[in-house]
């Protein structure tokens, strides 16, 4: 089993056969995207190069496909929760900052990510889409409504902490309730138009992708069911579906359909499923009856994706779910979303339990409705994203005290810290990456199909993942293992089928960010089903710092990167810039259903509310992790026996 530890890139990775007949500019480009770069310095590479020969044309498609980055959920003034939390920005302020440019937050400082996305998607709320604005905008009917004066005050910082809290349930009470009078459908649709407007305004085919989108915000009791619906093209209806037709997402995928036959295809994305008290994965329809093919036909043909990671927690495992993942009890949200504290269950609302239960079901009735690809996002409320851990923020501003510094002074009880934990709880994350052959809306939307897709928390790590019956030993130093790897098998989202007793190989390959933290262990997440039983196994297949894993235990060895708290440094000497392998599973069982994903660790670093400790001058709050490992999750590929 051949394994790879390297400090630079490797253009093979983006693969070299595809140099005949590209051209000049688009061999910059691969080289670049396989060497040191990501999608926007690819596209800034070929930018440069066709303004200096005159032409304007952009890069040319990669047969073998480029990595792109981007951020399919963020929320606008559009959204009444950004705009109550006081977000001023509009979907045209979001496109901008999602193309490198500043953005002043609300709270009066400037935010700028540090370097610009490949694609971005504002989806904001369709329930009351613009209600908020137009209740401050006096020649607007809305004005006129009695939550408008309420909204007025809390706009304009006349409430205190404790009034402004609950000025913003009453009125997120009258919004899920849909008091007499709230809605303007006027209103809606034409915040709907500018957001269609600012999507075709931004979009820029071979340098930048914009998805016009929205969220669907179904919430019964706070149990999250919430789903970003993304379209493909330019085709969008007239108006979104909302909570305000329906809670139920099957109602919304029954919609979907029905516009993907009048020519709008879309697809939809569940997010916090950690937040759905169960409901999100649940082995019942919403109506509570078993599940059959229908179901599963409906929901694969609607929702080919999930939303892993954001801001409110990671949905991949529980340790409740996982006991043997070491790494499972990382920025759990256990509570249900809008709800407070009340707590969230965790079976039904993790993913990689959903992948479990459908292998079981497949394998029981045949149908499998979790066949989902992975992306991540920021769920960021403030026109903007929040994907990193040193410059953190929320829609209302830096994280305040009692959250991750001590109140100064202590509360009158003697407190430090506020008894809430949804402040500290929240994180910096995540980023969608996609593997496609171009920068554009078509390109970009078929490996959302094909589910070419991988998740972050954050840093621009870049992964592969294939699977194949015919790879040869030497697959992972091949110059052309790219090229080789698909024709010989399936990248990430896709199926294995059994050949006979014959094992499937997997190639591995992950690269870090070249600003962040090196990689400390690539691993495979397995899932199987063994007499009517579903099961998962973690196997660490490649360990940095040239060290082997151990064959009984499967895990690498600690590789000793550390984190100075007091400074937030991290050492320099533990760590790689690649790790890649060609790897069989020791217990593959040919008679077994089974899938098969990648999580990619980087060395530990410190986590946003140590940041803002070492800022205040302060200890880090105790109660708190102190460190985090970065990661990133393939889309699985599922063998079927």
């Amino acid at each position: 089993m051949p394994r790879y530890h390297r400090r630079s890139g490797d253009p093979r990775l983006c693969g070299s056969k595809v140099a005949a007949g590209l051209g000049i500019v688009s061999l910059i480009a691969l080289s670049l995207a396989g060497c040191t770069g990501d999608g926007g310095r690819i596209a800034a590479a070929v930018s440069q190069v066709a303004t200096e020969s005159g032409s304007a044309a952009a890069p040319a498609p990669n047969p073998l496909r480029n990595v792109y980055f981007g951020d399919l959920h963020t929320h606008t003034n559009f959204s009444y929760d950004a705009f109550l939390n006081g977000t001023r920005a509009t979907p045209d302020d979001a496109y901008r900052y999602a193309q490198g440019e500043p953005l002043t937050h609300a709270a009066g400082f400037e935010i700028q990510l540090d370097r610009p996305l490949d694609f971005f998607a504002v989806t904001d709320h369709a329930s009351f889409l613009g209600m908020l604005p137009a209740m401050l905008d006096p020649e607007q009917e809305a004005s006129r409504h009695p939550d408008a004066e309420l909204a007025r005050r809390i706009a304009a910082g006349e409430l205190t902490g404790a009034e402004r809290g609950a000025a913003y349930a009453d009125i997120r009470a009258h919004t899920l309730g849909t008091r007499e009078g709230l809605l303007d459908l006027n209103v809606v649709r034409s915040a709907w138009r500018d957001t269609i407007a600012a999507a075709e305004r931004h979009n820029d085919p071979g340098r930048f992708t914009t998805f016009i989108a929205y969220e669907f915000t179904g919430s019964p009791e706070n149990q999250n069911l919430h789903r970003n619906v993304i379209f493909r093209g330019s085709a969008a209806p007239e108006v979104p579906f909302s909570r305000l037709d329906s809670f139920n997402p099957e109602e919304l995928w029954a919609w979907m359909d029905r516009n993907r036959e009048a020519g709008i295809e879309a697809l939809a994305i569940p997010h916090n499923s950690n937040g759905s008290n169960g409901l999100m994965f649940r082995l019942a329809t919403y109506a509570g009856e078993p599940l059959d093919a229908g179901y599963a036909e409906i929901r694969t043909r609607n929702e080919p994706l999930v939303e892993i990671t954001q801001t409110k927690g990671t949905s991949d495992t529980h340790p409740a779910l996982s006991p043997n993942d070491e790494w499972a009890d990382f920025e759990i949200w256990s509570y249900r979303i809008g709800g407070g504290t009340t707590p969230s269950q965790p079976s039904g609302s993790y993913v990689r339990e959903a992948y479990l239960n459908g292998l079981r079901l497949e394998e029981e009735r045949g149908i499998n409705p979790f066949r989902f690809g992975l992306v991540g996002a920021t769920d960021n409320h403030a026109g903007s994203g929040a994907p990193s851990e040193s410059d953190y923020f929320t829609a209302g501003g830096r994280p305040q005290r009692g959250s991750s510094i001590p109140f100064d002074p202590p509360r009158p009880d003697g407190s430090l810290y506020s008894t809430s934990p949804l402040g500290s709880i929240r994180g910096a994350s995540g980023l969608t990456g996609v593997w496609a052959e171009e920068n554009t809306r078509e390109s970009i939307y078929d490996a959302f199909r094909r589910k070419e897709t991988f998740a972050t928390t954050g840093p621009r790590i870049r992964l592969r993942f294939f699977g194949g019956y015919d790879y040869a030993d030497d697959l992972a130093e091949d110059p052309d293992l790219v090229a080789t790897a698909y024709s010989g098998g399936v990248a990430m989202g896709g199926e294995l089928v059994a050949a006979g007793g014959r094992v499937p190989r997997f190639l591995v390959w992950a690269s870090r960010d070249p600003e962040s933290n090196p990689l400390a262990r690539l691993q495979v997440i397995k899932g199987w089903v063994e007499d009517g039983e579903a099961y998962e196994r973690i196997y660490d297949v490649a360990c940095s710092d040239g060290m082997s894993v151990d064959p009984e235990t499967h895990r690498c060895p600690d590789n000793g990167a550390t984190v100075d708290l007091a400074t937030c440094a991290a050492s320099g000497d533990a760590g790689d810039a690649e790790l890649r392998t060609l790897w069989t599973d020791p217990d593959f069982e040919p008679t077994e259903r089974a899938l098969y994903y990648v999580r990619v660790l980087e060395n530990p670093s410190c986590r946003w509310s140590t940041w803002e400790a070492v800022r205040a001058g302060v200890e880090p709050r105790p109660d708190l992790p102190a460190t985090i490992q970065e990661r990133a999750w393939s889309s699985p590929i599922w063998v079927t026996p």
